[in-house]
């Protein structure tokens, strides 16, 4: 089984540990549960979905007919789980808004400056001036919190009658047999013990059914994969790619402040061969949003993403931005990196894929928000054409040819060889050739001569033994400009009722001792953000190791059941209301 888990998973990521797999008392196998149907039911309310819902409601209202959405919201409240840089490209938000200024969408910050800094160890180079496509510039984006206008867009959903159920966890999908056509999902169980087994406080949720139903669960989503898996939709598709991108959220003194300052960088404290980078935003009331970025393809199983992110902050090109000031919040997501030629089919049975559940984020324009808000819109444009059709839980080919012929495929069309040629030539010569050839496509609507180049690995097949590598001595945090990963998790409002079954699965119990250890450090101790993994030793601190999974702990980022080089642990959705609850994020 340990074996199999090693060589399957690492190999076809997407095809591994389907919900449905999962033991039945999980899954709650004949569980009288009471229905509910809706023309189309969203599960998640980050931009995209509340963007389909909201462009539904809109259609539907211009044209005097009724539509029942229904949005579905892991989170204690709508933007609990939303974290991003963020500079936010309002493109999207224009198509669906025209007048979001007027209406108080909470986007005040317009970008003033643009900085992109190469670091080393002490000093750093300026390449801000060198030549690149217009698009790469952030004259006209706003900084903000993306979480926070995610709060107004559902706001503006439940005016226009769509109905948002925050704390309402979508854990499975209600399958019409045998076509395997999606028909719903599971939402809202409640009061099962660590086992598995049902309380006195037992609910068996709902089926939330729809006609049409979307998936915008954003990265790595359970759901999606469980439905990826069962329609093929990632066939024709590149593997995903990854990063985990980690955040804090500083209140710097008046005199450091500077709104409108977006600066990136790319070098120190990676290597050339480890890809990533970092951002520095100024926004808000004297608010800086600082982050580290990570490509999850790395090869060293000791490297650690949150500690190169705390060393990073040392670095005087950054902390002249941060001392002084407060950190108030912290959080961690995975972001998708495939870019054009990882998107999967975005149509199945019954539904659509949407956001970052279909992996719309443009890489070297850091943004992805515009693209997830336009693909709402192009779902809900298809679902509502088909509703008045009278059509129900068929394959709205019409989104899936939207898309092709969309800006969002036109913009990652662009950029598509960008991710591949920095994990093959290194951070500096990967993006040297990145911005020829970004702009050779600009130049010539999207011809370059490198064709389209693949991303061959998975993530998780891209860690190395640990014997090819050296451990990682990370300093220790001053507590001033670096920290410690529990006291970044409690200052992220992280909080899961401990009595629930752990949502981090494991498909064999042995391989995190048996594989893992020996084989790569078990490199989940050092991945995870938030200390969700542990190997315990007796007292020797040698004999008798032990893997324990602190699950309460967890901020849903996915990165564990990305970057995992068994592909043995399996990220499901908890209940609902838990996990993080980010401010301002």
């Amino acid at each position: 089984m340990a074996e199999d888990a090693t060589e399957g998973g690492a190999k076809n990521a997407w095809q591994e540990a389907v919900i449905d797999r999962l033991p039945a008392v999980e899954a709650l196998t004949g569980a009288e549960r009471e229905a509910m149907e809706y023309d189309v039911v969203i599960v998640g309310a980050g931009p995209a979905g509340l963007a389909a819902a909201i462009r539904l409601k809109q259609k539907a209202a211009a044209e005097g007919r009724e539509v029942s959405v229904a949005v579905l919201e892991k989170g204690s409240e709508v933007g609990a789980h939303i974290l991003s840089g963020a500079v936010i490209d309002p493109s999207g938000l224009s198509e669906l808004f025209p007048d979001w200024k007027e209406k108080g969408a909470p986007l005040e910050t317009a970008v003033t400056q643009d900085k992109f800094l190469v670091l080393g160890p002490q000093g750093q180079l300026d390449i801000t001036l060198l030549p690149q496509p217009a698009y790469m510039k952030n004259h006209g984006c706003y900084v903000g919190s993306l979480a926070n206008l995610a709060r107004w867009m559902g706001e503006q959903a439940e005016a226009l009658g769509v109905e948002v159920y925050p704390g309402m966890a979508a854990s499975h999908v209600v399958w019409d047999e045998p076509s395997g056509r999606v028909a719903g999902v599971v939402a809202g169980v409640f009061g099962l013990d660590r086992e598995g087994k049902p309380t006195d406080d037992f609910e068996p949720g709902i089926e939330v059914r729809g006609k049409y139903v979307f998936i915008g669960e954003g990265v790595r989503g359970s759901l999606a994969k469980t439905i990826m898996a069962r329609h093929n939709l990632c066939d024709t598709a590149e593997p995903q790619k990854f990063g985990i991108g980690i955040k804090e959220l500083w209140q710097v003194p008046a005199e450091k402040h500077r709104p409108g300052l977006v600066q990136h960088t790319l070098g120190w404290p990676l290597d050339d061969k480890t890809g990533g980078g970092s951002f520095l935003y100024h926004f808000g009331d004297r608010y800086v949003s600082v982050g580290f970025v990570v490509h999850l393809n790395y090869k060293n199983p000791f490297l650690s993403p949150f500690d190169e992110f705390q060393r990073f902050k040392h670095h005087p090109a950054i902390a002249e931005h941060l001392e002084g000031g407060e950190r108030i919040s912290y959080g961690a997501r995975a972001i998708t990196e495939g870019g054009y030629q990882s998107v999967p089919r975005l149509a199945f049975p019954g539904g659509a894929l949407i956001g970052c559940s279909a992996g719309f984020v443009n890489v070297p324009r850091i943004k992805g928000s515009h693209n997830a808000v336009r693909s709402g819109i192009l779902a809900a444009d298809a679902a509502y054409e088909a509703l008045k059709a009278g059509r129900a839980g068929d394959e709205l080919v019409e989104y899936q040819a939207a898309y092709e012929a969309s800006d969002i495929a036109r913009e990652l069309k662009l950029v598509r060889n960008v991710k591949p040629l920095l994990s093959k030539y290194g951070a500096i010569f990967g993006t040297l050739l990145g911005g020829i050839d970004m702009q050779i496509t600009s130049l010539f609507r999207g011809w370059s001569p490198f064709g389209t180049l693949s991303h061959g690995k998975t993530d998780a097949a891209s860690t190395e033994p640990a014997s090819k590598h050296k451990p990682i001595a990370y300093p220790k945090p001053d507590g001033k400009l670096s920290f410690d990963k529990l006291s970044s998790v409690f200052i992220s409002n992280t909080n899961h009722d401990e009595d629930q079954p752990s949502h981090l699965k494991l498909l064999d119990p042995s391989v995190p001792i048996q594989v893992n250890l020996p084989k790569y450090g078990e490199p989940a101790r050092l991945y995870c953000p938030a200390g969700v993994y542990e190997v315990l030793y007796d007292e020797d601190g040698k004999s008798n190791p032990r893997f324990q999974i602190n699950a309460q702990n967890c901020v849903h980022c996915k990165t564990c059941d990305i970057k995992d080089p068994s592909q043995n642990i399996v990220w499901t959705t908890p209940q609902g209301g838990g996990g993080p609850n980010y401010p301002n994020m």
